[in-house]
């Protein structure tokens, strides 16, 4: 279980072909202390388990599915990623929850700045548009994030400045992919009011 709350901007330095899934080497120096074999850490937002750690980088393998249904597949040696350590039991939940199970991604659609923050359109796929509102959360790239706009295909949020200066929304340009995960509550809310209904009509 993850915050959204980006701990570093780390960097991929090796990427292995293994057929059938990728092997990715990652930097990362705050993730990587005290890491050990089995744990997690999520990279651009997706759950990855650390196979072998060796001073401040570690290696991580990716499954074909997942190189399919999220951004991970368009990353090469030297390009930046966010990185966060699981939340600890009795720890500040300062996002909200993100379990690192991307549902989708998304385009940078267009960055229109500002004296102080940044807005940034991202395109959102029709399956998951009924689970994103205006002022409610979602996750870009492991970034918790507040929805300011919601539309059928698309939605909003604002950056600030750490935001831009510590995560990969810093760089991204628009035609950019980036990994989506929706409030994991709306899913449930929905599974439950549907089981409720079905059950009304038996």
């Amino acid at each position: 279980m993850f915050t959204g709350i980006v701990e570093e901007l780390g960097e991929i330095t090796a990427v292995e072909n293994l057929g059938d899934a990728s092997r990715f080497r990652l930097r990362g120096p705050v993730v990587t202390e005290g890491a050990q074999h089995g744990d997690s850490i999520a990279v651009n937002g997706v759950c990855l388990t650390v196979v072998e750690h060796e001073g401040d980088e570690f290696t991580a393998d990716v499954m074909a599915e997942t190189l399919k249904r999220s951004s991970l597949g368009a990353l090469a040696v030297g390009s930046r990623v966010n990185l966060e350590r699981p939340m600890a039991v009795g720890a500040r939940l300062g996002g909200h929850i993100v379990q690192g199970h991307v549902d989708g991604t998304g385009q940078i659609l267009a960055r229109t700045p500002s004296e102080n923050w940044e807005i940034v359109e991202v395109s959102l796929p029709a399956d998951l548009a009924r689970y994103v509102v205006e002022k409610g959360s979602i996750t870009v790239d492991g970034i918790s994030l507040t929805v300011v706009d919601a539309g059928a295909d698309h939605f909003t949020v604002s950056l600030i400045p750490t935001t831009l200066a510590l995560t990969t929304l810093g760089h991204k340009q628009p035609g950019d992919p980036v990994n989506l995960e929706v409030d994991v509550v709306a899913k449930y809310v929905e599974r439950l009011l549907g089981d409720r209904a079905q059950g009304a009509t038996k």
